[in-house]
């Protein structure tokens, strides 16, 4: 997650700096480059950060309320300061809505998203599964407690809930944008039935 996080932030400073730096300048090449880097930067936020950030505090914090211990055992504590497990697993979600706030992203087709979404869940669920088989340990101690059945089931079910994230994204940045472009043409935005 914070890799994700990371590259994607960083993405957004270059875009930001280049966009800046090419202010002016007639040429066509660095226009190109910089509509390549926002396009790049956009489809970060729709498929990865935004969905898997949401995801990340979302399942965090309700499986550390249930029992910490499936999630971030106690043991923990002894090794990772408490601001730094925030850092991991709770200022993931008001950075990604003010980045939403503060700048317009361009979603790809709901088609693309959704299968980019799903591409990465499962490499990410393979991953974790090929790790276990390396080492014999679950990166996340919850799956210790399930069966086989009910990891298949689960799987399943986290994929499902990042495409749900990833619809989400799509509908809050177009909710914000169409209201900031209602306010700056001066109309009321209209009601939803």
């Amino acid at each position: 997650m914070q890799v994700i996080q990371a590259v994607f932030f960083g993405i957004c400073v270059l875009t930001d700096l280049s966009s800046l730096l090419t202010k002016g300048s007639d040429s066509q090449e660095q226009e190109r480059q910089l509509k390549k880097l926002i396009s790049l930067r956009d489809w970060m936020m729709a498929v990865l950060a935004f969905p898997v950030g949401v995801f990340v505090v979302t399942m965090f914090w309700s499986l550390y309320i249930y029992d910490r211990e499936v999630v971030y055992p106690k043991l923990l504590d002894n090794f990772i300061p408490s601001w730094l497990n925030h850092g991991m697993h709770t200022t993931v979600l008001p950075f990604i809505l003010i980045e939403m706030r503060t700048t317009h992203h361009q979603f790809p087709s709901r088609s693309c998203g959704l299968a980019a979404v799903c591409t990465f869940s499962v490499g990410y669920i393979l991953w974790v599964c090929w790790i276990h088989q390396v080492t014999g340990v679950w990166v996340y101690p919850l799956l210790d407690y399930i069966s086989p059945g009910a990891k298949i089931i689960f799987f399943t079910t986290v994929t499902l809930v990042l495409n749900i994230f990833y619809l989400l994204g799509e509908v809050l940045n177009n909710y914000i944008w169409d209201t900031q472009k209602c306010i700056e043409e001066g109309k009321e935005k209209p009601k939803m039935d």
